[in-house]
């Protein structure tokens, strides 16, 4: 009971102590030690994002919409601002310079030059030997695209060569700012808006940084040029290492398109398109866009250009296609030129994957000469011809200057009409043919 005692009195001894010292503190006009604790925790931002002007009140005001969308959506508030921030006008697209035309048809070289001139470049010495390289370099990174996704190697690589000169001219754009300001300029926004989006869902998911995002011109991203929905939709992490970079990783980059083509239908081991020669008297006007068994054409006369029997892996449809009318190489075409068009819906580029690919393995084409004695069409020209078309009859729809499948239907059925050669073919010699018919009806131009 003493030893208790004696405790206590120690106890209350120390508490007194600490109190006396409290006190002098307070009298000597010290602050009490404060009380430890955790820190405050700041309210969440709300309400629209702000951002320092850009100088252009166009880019402003659109980015003020823009981006209350983007919050009203879902999308990470942090993201949103970050994709944002720092967009300016660019020359291009906003500048006193800009014309609209610069990015029409007239423009693109798959609609503008002759599909000789076209090939040139694809199908350069130094383009080949590049490709050819490429393929030599590194043949188990394409043993292994093979085996993932059953897309030849070739096409893989001739799409590289073609969307960006393997790697050499991927851009050096902001796509952010590229997209902010297409979607300013108008004639784009919707498509320039849902890209946007498309990045913001990258960086959500981890998909790459944002100083990752470097574009051409049009928003196109990486070594071979994926649109940002085709990222989200197509990018693939081969390597393993978290990150899908089509912009500094060309196993990423080649799996992202070869994983594209086999989702656009592509089998291995099946050609694109095989030249063929056709008999004397050959009907032309079948080469109309419909797809008919490998017998048939066989049976109506059509041989392999390089000899020997039809090898088609497989692929038992082709249509046939006259890229420069019955004077020139012609082609039956099959499903893997279908894939090609899905990158770019032209035929002439698709015609240049397949060729370049072809030739970067040891095969060049085409074995038949172009007819450069003939003068295709200018795209104004082509315009004035659906017209003429349209005014007699022939059904060329609308008149948009690229002469796609029903325009040279159209053609082929004027051509028949007069018992000329039925092949389509876009010329001035066509041209001058329909001009110098009457018009026996009016019909839209814009059908």
């Amino acid at each position: 009971m003493a030893l208790i005692a004696l405790k206590r009195s120690h106890i209350i001894a120390a508490a007194a102590m600490t109190a006396l010292v409290a006190a002098c503190a307070t009298s000597s006009g010290q602050a009490a030690p404060p009380i430890a604790g955790p820190a405050p925790v700041p309210a969440p931002e709300t309400g629209p994002i702000t951002y320092a002007t850009s100088g252009h009140g166009g880019i402003d005001a659109w980015r003020a919409a823009f981006s209350e969308k983007a919050l009203a959506a879902g999308h990470d508030r942090d993201v949103v601002k970050s994709v944002l921030s720092g967009i300016s006008p660019l020359e291009l697209w906003l500048g006193s310079a800009f014309q609209p035309a610069k990015t029409g048809i007239e423009d693109q070289a798959e609609f503008a030059k002759p599909i000789w001139d076209y090939l040139r470049v694809p199908m350069s010495n130094s383009r080949i030997s590049t490709g050819a390289s490429r393929l030599a370099e590194n043949p188990a990174l394409f043993d292994a695209l093979e085996a993932a996704y059953n897309v030849d190697r070739e096409a893989i690589v001739a799409i590289w060569g073609m969307e960006t000169s393997f790697g050499a001219v991927k851009g050096n754009f902001d796509a952010p700012n590229v997209l902010a300001n297409m979607a300013v300029e108008g004639r784009r926004k919707s498509l320039a808006e849902r890209e946007l989006l498309s990045i913001i869902k990258i960086l959500e998911q981890g998909d790459a940084d944002r100083d990752d995002l470097i574009a051409g011109w049009a928003g196109a991203m990486g070594h071979t040029q994926f649109m940002p929905s085709t990222f989200i939709a197509y990018a693939e992490d081969f390597d393993g290492d978290g990150k899908k970079d089509i912009w500094e990783n060309e196993a990423d980059a080649l799996a992202s398109t070869a994983n594209y083509l086999a989702n656009s239908g592509y089998t291995l081991n099946q050609p694109w398109g095989i030249e063929v020669l056709a008999p004397t008297g050959f009907d032309f006007s079948l080469a109309d866009g419909n797809e008919r068994r490998v017998e048939t054409w066989s049976g109506a006369g059509l041989v392999p250009a390089r000899g020997g029997a039809f090898n088609t892996g497989g692929a038992n449809y082709a249509e046939l296609w006259l890229p420069a009318g019955a004077e020139g190489p012609k082609y039956l075409l099959f499903n893997n030129f279908k894939a090609f068009k899905t990158y770019n819906n032209a035929d002439s580029y698709a015609f240049a994957v397949g060729l370049s690919g072809d030739a970067m393995g040891g095969q060049t084409g085409p074995v038949a000469s172009w007819p450069t004695h003939l003068t295709p069409l200018t795209v104004a020209e082509i315009k004035i011809l659906q017209a003429e078309l349209n005014a007699r009859g022939f059904d060329a729809g609308v008149v948009d200057g690229i002469p796609g499948r029903r325009t040279k239907g159209a053609l082929q059925a004027f051509q028949k009409s007069k018992g000329l050669v039925a092949d389509g073919y876009p010329t001035k010699q066509a041209l001058s043919a329909v001009m110098g018919s009457p018009v026996v009806g009016v019909a839209s131009s814009t059908n």
